[in-house]
């Protein structure tokens, strides 16, 4: 294993890969460098003396500016480092051509739904439209499990605590993420459960949902039946037997949408397990597939990339959009848009918004942005796609699959057991977490510090996806755990 890592040429900080003791001394571009004080594993030291003012580079581009006088050797972290990111900004299209390969198709075993869409799952989802029935939900769901039979893997119930008490964009929002879950092809089936009296009742939600299949979606109002677990439990066993005629057949892997998110982020998410889902778009891309990154935030300060990227102006117009309106927001609430990463993230190495935004970025890998989606919006493009929606992870991965991502690569530095509503793949940015976690831990970003190499590494991650896509339970499934967040904006009543 590497000791350290300088990430780009331009740099004047590496990254140590383990913890580097004060007095330890490196060879680095035949010059010897003393650690002058102890670098925690993940975090950053100072390879030239960088004076107070002076950009700290990172990737290649800066992520931050120094407090105060930095000599070579020294850690570089919170103490020494604050962000040089402003408010709004004026941003110019600077276009940055992209060659786009194409690569042999693969295939995964899927169930073809009459629509025309994919799913990888075969699942009976219980939507509640408000929170009010979600113990009603939840234990239709639990009943009904007895019952589940063919290719029908496990009826789920998706709690919340919304759909009434809500106003303006805050409720359309809910709506409209309701309708989008009740309409993913991994549900073989859904309920549609409500009261009665809440603002987002069914006869409400429906034009959201739009046209939709008799036999694949039942509604019940709790409040119009004597015994609503009675008349849920037909009603779901109409969806089972429905659904259980569906079976698994090859399909393209181009039908397949991915969501790409990371949380808990170290020192080493941006130099192992964002890369390597980079590598994973890129490679899905090449292959006709879709990818979607979001958490708008975790943009910020790197958003520049991403604008040069679009494919024309047009979605270069949108993607400025993207990012200012969700800086509108944080000042509509009086919060500070370039606010430092979580405790977690700076534990980890992560100084400022700029170190982490740089390192979140990577996900996106080298494909040109194809789409630019707003919080809800259906997928239609394929190829890379940015969604707006917060770096919470459960609303992030929530956002993802209600746009219609099949699958959420979900990179982590930290750990979490948390799910999402569609299979959420855990990749650990290092080995330690991994060999720990093992119960939270699909795969290993680690070993690119190790000895292996990334396009192996990606390859074999796609493999993976492919065994996931094709039934392979990850270990949130495994666990039984399933969650789902909406974006809460607005008043409540």
């Amino acid at each position: 294993m590497k000791d350290f890592m300088k990430i780009n040429e331009n740099d004047n900080v590496i990254v140590a890969l383990k913890e580097m003791k004060k007095g330890e001394k490196i060879s680095l571009e035949n010059t010897e460098i003393e650690a002058l004080e102890t670098i925690p594993a993940g975090h950053k030291m100072a390879v030239k003396d960088i004076c107070e003012g002076a950009d700290v580079i990172k990737y290649g581009f800066r992520i931050g500016t120094a407090k105060e006088d930095i000599k070579a050797g020294q850690w570089v972290h919170t103490h020494n480092i604050k962000t040089a990111l402003g408010d709004l900004l004026e941003y110019k299209y600077e276009p940055v051509h992209m060659e786009e390969k194409i690569t042999e198709d693969a295939t995964f075993l899927g169930f073809q739904r009459p629509d025309g869409k994919v799913g990888v799952r075969n699942e009976i989802w219980i939507i509640p439209t408000v929170g009010c029935v979600n113990n009603i939900a939840t234990a239709l769901a639990k009943r009904a499990n007895a019952k589940v039979k063919g290719s029908v893997q496990e009826v789920i119930a998706f709690p919340h605590p919304y759909g009434c008490s809500q106003m303006g964009d805050d409720q359309e929002h809910t709506r409209t993420i309701l309708a989008d879950l009740i309409n993913h092809p991994n549900a073989g089936g859904v309920l549609v459960l409500g009261l009665g009296c809440e603002n987002s009742n069914i006869d409400v939600l429906k034009p959201y949902i739009g046209d939709y299949d008799e036999k694949r979606v039942k509604f019940l109002v709790c409040q119009e039946v004597e015994d609503e677990m009675e008349k849920g439990g037909e009603l779901l066993e109409e969806l089972i037997d429905y659904a259980a005629a569906f079976e698994r057949e090859p399909i393209s892997v181009s039908k397949l949408i991915i969501g790409m998110k990371c949380g808990g982020s170290d020192g080493f998410s941006g130099i192992t397990a964002n890369p390597l889902v980079g590598r994973f778009s890129d490679l899905l891309i090449s292959k006709k597939g879709t990818t979607i990154l979001t958490e708008v935030p975790e943009m910020f300060g790197a958003e520049t990339i991403l604008m040069n990227r679009c494919e024309n102006e047009q979605l270069f117009d949108k993607t400025v959009e993207l990012i200012n309106d969700f800086k509108q927001y944080f000042k509509d609430n009086h919060q500070t848009i370039y606010e430092n990463p979580s405790p977690g993230n700076k534990k980890g190495g992560i100084s400022t918004l700029e170190d982490k935004s740089l390192g979140c970025t990577q996900k996106s890998g080298n494909a040109p942005v194809k789409g630019v989606l707003a919080y809800g919006e259906p997928v239609v493009a394929p190829g890379l796609n940015l969604l707006s929606a917060p770096g919470n992870d459960l609303v992030a991965a929530t956002a993802l699959a209600a746009s219609g991502a099949h699958i959420v690569l979900f990179t982590t530095g930290r750990g979490t057991p948390f799910a999402s509503p569609v299979p959420t793949v855990k990749i650990s940015s290092n080995s330690s977490l991994a060999g720990r976690k093992k119960n939270w831990i699909d795969f290993n970003a680690g070993v690119l510090v190790e000895d292996q190499e990334l396009d192996e590494t990606a390859q074999k991650l796609f493999d993976y996806v492919v065994e996931v896509a094709s039934g392979k339970k990850v270990c949130s499934e495994e666990a039984g755990f399933h969650d789902m967040a909406i974006f809460k904006q607005g008043v409540t009543l």
